[in-house]
């Protein structure tokens, strides 16, 4: 499963939505600006999108809510390590209150990983954040690099963009 994720002004990606409204697609905004995220096994109908396989998901894309994207820069010799860590995950984010879906994409393209979280509303993620699965998940696992320490997969400082869908596209 691939995903593809192209930006625009919020008129023009909700003509692209419109036009093909067969395939599984969300339009989203945020501080940013718009986004429209196509979720695919086949090819997209975006002419120049960031690009991404599906390493690791829960859920299902839908029509409404907050969209967070943690975005990750990684090294080519952290990739294994990275992708192992949510292959491994114990799966709890899915219990949480709220949640929707879940999508670890690795990028084809760049070096930049996105962990692309659904939630029903903010206050879903914010409770999430607060919570002790949260801290679990987040928790450094010293023993991840076998010597007492974790090895630097990090090429960069990761960032967060977030989104709303809004209203009139639900």
């Amino acid at each position: 499963m691939n995903v593809y994720i192209t930006t625009g002004t919020y008129d023009f990606l909700k003509t692209i939505k419109k036009k093909h409204s067969s395939q599984n697609m969300i339009l989203m905004e945020g501080a940013q600006g718009a986004a429209l995220v196509h979720e695919t096994s086949g090819k997209t109908l975006f002419a120049s999108p960031r690009r991404y396989e599906v390493v690791d998901g829960s859920g299902d894309l839908a029509g409404r809510g907050y969209v967070v994207m943690n975005n990750i820069p990684v090294t080519d010799e952290g990739r294994p390590i990275f992708e192992h860590r949510f292959k491994t995950r114990t799966g709890a984010i899915e219990n949480e209150p709220g949640f929707v879906c879940l999508r670890v994409l690795r990028p084809l393209g760049s070096n930049t990983y996105v962990v692309f979280t659904q939630w029903e509303d903010v206050q879903s993620f914010e409770k999430w954040k607060a919570s002790d699965s949260f801290n679990k998940a987040h928790k450094k696992k010293e023993s991840e690099a076998g010597i007492g320490q974790r090895p630097d997969v990090f090429s960069g400082a990761s960032y967060v963009t977030t989104y709303t869908i809004p209203k009139d596209d639900q």
